[in-house]
């Protein structure tokens, strides 16, 4: 045992592997310049892009823009219903500023310290983590959209850590954000009921994506100049990496399908298309330029690239066995996740 994890040779998850074939639906030019993040929910598609200072607000069926607005280096993005949620900065503070997406327009703004570097929802859309780089370490701003307040959850000293990664668990209850210095890269689980950080797994190389599965499991992709791209599956309640695989060359974002059967990463020039039954390579997603993010919603992925474009495609659908729509409407009715064992 090393790092509070064990290594293994294969994973112990369904043996089935899905079929990936992506079908392109439509693309979108939304701006000059790479689009820095992208995040769907529902009929509701929102990009950033960072060089030409706007957000976008994209139709989900046919990618026609319904509104935007002129802000200063946005970034980190989210999505929560009728309210898209983004990092931006101003000469005086930065801010987490609240988009309607039905009209496009700014309806609040949370002016906070530091720069957002990444941003997620809890399964109710209730609250928003926004992850910072502060002077010495790092935290993660708490938004409570219903009470309109902020709260903070302090998690790592150090001057050159950053946040690469969060990801709010199914039951709520825990918010797993990935952390990289000069050291390595490391795991927090974070105790949202007491806003405290209650354990850290060391990974190795700098995190590039995290993705949380439906069998308590995550998905964490890590790239460096030495082992390139790998995705590590960790199982959440051992405490372990079950087995990792090299599967891209640069790669900077990973997503899960609805159902848990596929993994989206973003390599250098391609979307990779995973099992993750077994990280065997099923399909391949190219644009018209290099991909950037992406964002998956239950029966497609849209890929936002370099040149400021945006291209949706059709996937398989969830299947009923392994996807319930009813549990993504009542978060109560989820599994909840076990405790993890002491390393």
């Amino acid at each position: 045992m090393a790092n509070g994890f064990v290594r293994s040779n294969s994973a112990t998850v369904d043996s089935a592997t899905p079929t990936a074939t992506a079908t392109r639906q439509g693309t979108a030019s939304i701006g000059h310049g790479p689009i820095a993040d992208i995040a769907v929910d529902g009929r509701t598609v929102a990009v950033t892009n960072y060089g030409d200072h706007s957000l976008a607000v994209l139709d989900a069926n046919d990618l026609t823009v319904k509104g935007g607005i002129s802000a200063r280096e946005p970034f980190a993005l989210a999505v929560a219903g009728d309210k898209a949620y983004v990092g931006v900065a101003s000469v005086a503070y930065d801010a987490v500023a609240v988009i309607d997406t039905r009209t496009g327009a700014v309806s609040a703004s949370y002016p906070l310290s530091y720069s957002v570097t990444a941003m997620t929802t809890s399964p109710d859309g209730k609250r928003i983590f926004a992850g910072r780089a502060a002077d010495g370490g790092v935290d993660v701003a708490v938004i409570d959209v219903v009470a309109q307040r902020v709260g903070t959850i302090y998690l790592a000293k150090g001057d050159d850590v950053v946040i690469d990664a969060m990801q709010v668990d199914p039951s709520g209850r825990r918010l797993y954000v990935a952390t990289s210095d000069s050291r390595g890269s490391r795991l927090v689980i974070v105790d949202l009921e007491n806003a405290r950080a209650r354990r850290t797994l060391e990974i190795g190389a700098p995190i590039r994506g995290l993705a949380i599965g439906l069998d308590n499991t995550a998905y964490v992709l890590t790239s460096d100049i030495e082992d390139r791209g790998v995705v590590h599956v960790v199982d959440l309640v051992a405490g372990r990496i079950m087995v990792s695989a090299e599967i891209a060359t640069a790669p900077t974002q990973l997503a899960l399908s609805v159902d848990g059967t596929r993994a989206y990463v973003v390599d250098y020039d391609r979307v990779v298309v995973l099992s993750t039954a077994n990280l065997d390579v099923i399909d391949t997603i190219t644009v018209d330029a290099r991909p950037s993010c992406l964002a998956v919603s239950t029966d497609r992925v849209y890929v936002a690239d370099y040149a400021g474009g945006v291209t949706a495609f059709a996937v398989p659908a969830p299947s009923p066995m392994l996807y319930a729509p009813s549990m993504v409407a009542n978060p109560a009715a989820r599994p909840q996740v076990r405790e993890l064992a002491p390393a």
